[in-house]
C-alpha cells in the first residue's frame, strides 16, 4: 500500500509539472508572437541595392523603422562588411516615406528576373504592413510585408522610375553618428530570400 502512494505521489507531482511546464512554453510563444507583430508593425522597409560585375559583388542592405531608427549592413569592393545602427535625420525619413508611399511605386508589383551573363544590378525591398487589423476575434493580426524585386541583368531591364529613385537613395544615404553592431543583435536587416542570381559558366563569355 505504501509503495502504491508513493507511486501516485510521484505521478501527481509528474503531472503538475508537465503542465507548468506546457503553460510556460504557451506563454513564451505568446510573447514571441506579441514581438515579432509590433515589429512587423512598426517596419517601414527592408531594402537592398545590389551590383555585381563577374564574381565582385557589392551590397547594401537598410532596415527602417517608421520611427526612423535604422540598422545598415553594407559590403563594398575591397572592404569588410560594415553594420552599423542609428536614427535618421527627419528629413531622409520623410524623403525615403514620400518615395515608398508614391503611387508610382505602390503600383509596383511582383518580381522581374532575368539571365545574367556578365554584370547585373537588383534592387529588393519588403515594405512594412503597419499597424495591423483586428479580427473577428478580436486579435491583432498583422499582414506580411509586400515584397518587390527587380533584376537588371547586363542593362536589359533598367529600373523603372520608381524603383530607381529609392536604389539611388539607398546607395547615396550617409549614416551619420552611427555605432556598430553584430550580426547576432540584427539578423534581419536584409529583406528575406532575394534574388537567386542564375550564372551558369555557359552564360559568362568576357569575348562576345
Amino acid at each position: 500500500m505504501l509503495r502504491c502512494q508513493r507511486a501516485l505521489l510521484i505521478m501527481s507531482v509528474l503531472l503538475i509539472a508537465s503542465g507548468l511546464c506546457a503553460q510556460q512554453a504557451e506563454r513564451a510563444l505568446e510573447l514571441a508572437q506579441e514581438a515579432e507583430r509590433a515589429q512587423q508593425a512598426d517596419l517601414l522597409a527592408r531594402l537592398s541595392y545590389e551590383t555585381s560585375v563577374g564574381a565582385a559583388v557589392e551590397r547594401v542592405c537598410i532596415a527602417v523603422s517608421r520611427h526612423g531608427e535604422y540598422r545598415m549592413v553594407s559590403k563594398m569592393a575591397g572592404a569588410e562588411m560594415a553594420r552599423v545602427r542609428g536614427k535618421m535625420p527627419e528629413d531622409q525619413l520623410k524623403q525615403l516615406t514620400k518615395l515608398l508611399e508614391s503611387s508610382d511605386f505602390r503600383s509596383l508589383a511582383g518580381n522581374h528576373a532575368g539571365l545574367i551573363r556578365q554584370r547585373a544590378e537588383s534592387f529588393t525591398a519588403e515594405i512594412g504592413p503597419g499597424e495591423g487589423q483586428v479580427s473577428g476575434r478580436d486579435e491583432i493580426v498583422v499582414p506580411r510585408p509586400r515584397r518587390l524585386e527587380w533584376l537588371n541583368a547586363d542593362g536589359e531591364s533598367p529600373f523603372p522610375p520608381p524603383i530607381a529613385k529609392v536604389a539611388g537613395w539607398l546607395e547615396h544615404f550617409q549614416p551619420r553618428e552611427a555605432k556598430p553592431f553584430v550580426y547576432a543583435e540584427f539578423p534581419d536587416v536584409c529583406p528575406s530570400g532575394g534574388l537567386r542570381f542564375v550564372q551558369p559558366t555557359v552564360a559568362f563569355n568576357p569575348h562576345p
